[in-house]
């Protein structure tokens, strides 16, 4: 059985939004930024590494509902669904000021290997439409950008210490409930039992450096 590809919006939580096709190829990129001091007298400068870039990935996705058993052809019923993640999040925005960013995303594609990102920008193509104007294949060029370092922050960062075998969570900047839980049970839905446990209030503004008990699924 052919696996689909898919993207999950992890700060709202819900099902993933399945690929209708996978990707035929996809490309990443990293740079680092170097700058280079001039020395005299010599035929090359010294170089000085200021910091990576973070990575970003390439990929095309085909959409196609021209042979769709239903009356529903518009190929938009698709696309949308991913075009609307370079929206602002409503889950992330501060309850003072009212910023939000888009949401983080989790790109699945078998069971081996993952990306999370936010999405940088789309291209969506039109290119086979109905008589009444209705579009019903389409082609997006997706860049996800990528938000967190894979060594920095593993899939589950844990630390010991909890009272019942619980564990614990220390909250980086730009961190989330719904992106814990993700990390810490596969599932971005179960973020309210770690606000009950830590008896929190305001939910969508986490402190870096605050100690979260993860209690046990």
């Amino acid at each position: 059985m052919v696996e689909k590809a898919s993207i999950t919006n992890v700060d709202a939580g819900g099902a993933p939004i399945e690929c209708m096709f996978n990707p035929t190829e996809y490309t990443f990129y990293k740079q680092n930024r170097i700058s280079f001091a001039d020395v005299p007298g010599t035929s090359m400068p010294i170089p000085d590494f200021r910091s990576g870039d973070p990575a970003t990935m390439k990929l095309q996705l085909f959409f196609d509902t021209y042979e769709a058993a239903d009356s529903a052809k518009d190929v938009r019923k698709h696309t949308d669904a991913i075009w609307n993640l370079m929206a602002v999040e409503e889950s992330t925005k501060d309850s003072v000021t009212g910023k939000g960013r888009p949401p983080i995303v989790h790109f699945q594609w078998g069971r081996t290997w993952s990306f999370d990102a936010m999405i940088r920008d789309i291209s969506q193509r039109f290119t086979l439409f109905l008589p009444d104007g209705t579009p019903v294949r389409a082609t997006l060029d997706v860049t996800f950008q990528q938000v967190k370092d894979g060594k920095l922050f593993p899939k589950q960062n844990p630390t010991s210490g909890g009272t019942g075998g619980e564990r614990q969570w220390v909250v980086q900047e730009g961190d989330t409930l719904s992106l814990i839980a993700y990390r810490m049970y596969g599932d971005s839905n179960q973020w309210r039992q770690i606000a009950a446990a830590n008896r929190l209030t305001r939910v969508r503004r986490l402190q870096p450096g605050t100690i979260l008990e993860i209690p046990n699924a």
